[in-house]
């Protein structure tokens, strides 16, 4: 379920006195009330009647207080990862290593191309729940596919992609190999 920021829809600051949550309601409720012809809107309306019902309990307003102060730490959380230039680069680095790795394994067994999830996650240093993203990213890309026994297993394009780098005309697994002596 996702969270719903009842301050952001109600257009009120977090330490907004009962008596500014009830004007603001009231004002909202005029607008968007189904039975006026020329704003009325039901959906809105039935958010700001929950948002209100919510934020003017105290009790039940302490309870979503605590979640929302978990929303805004992920948002910052959320916000920082995605200001990270260094995030770009480090996912670049697992997917190129999941490629090499399911390259290697093509080359070694063109028949038997798989490596399993918990496999992928040994090899690589990846964490499952990081790698889950890369694994989807490289399939959404059509890098990787699953077998029929339902291992990872690599593509011509993804063959084609690991051994092509518009930064670097050397092939990743040749870098990768170069970083992991050095």
């Amino acid at each position: 379920m996702t969270f719903v920021d009842y301050y952001e829809l109600l257009e009120i600051s977090p330490r907004a006195t009962a008596e500014t949550i009830e004007r603001i309601f009231r004002y909202f409720a005029k607008r968007y009330h189904p039975d006026n012809r020329e704003t009325g809107d039901e959906r809105r309306f039935g958010d700001l009647v929950e948002a209100h019902n919510t934020l003017r309990d105290p009790a039940t307003r302490a309870q979503y207080d605590i979640l929302y102060g978990q929303y805004l730490s992920q948002s910052r959380e959320l916000t920082q990862e995605a200001s990270d230039p260094q995030v770009v680069e480090k996912d670049s680095i697992v997917q190129a290593r999941v490629l090499s790795l399911l390259c290697a394994r093509r080359r070694q067994d063109v028949n038997n191309p798989g490596i399993g999830d918990e496999e992928l996650e040994r090899l690589s240093g990846c964490p499952r729940e990081h790698l889950e993203f890369h694994l989807w990213y490289l399939k959404a890309k059509g890098f990787i596919g699953r077998t029929e026994n339902g291992t990872f297993a690599v593509t011509v394009q993804g063959i084609d992609r690991a051994y092509s780098d518009p930064q670097d005309s050397r092939p990743v697994a040749t870098r990768l190999l170069e970083n992991a002596v050095s």
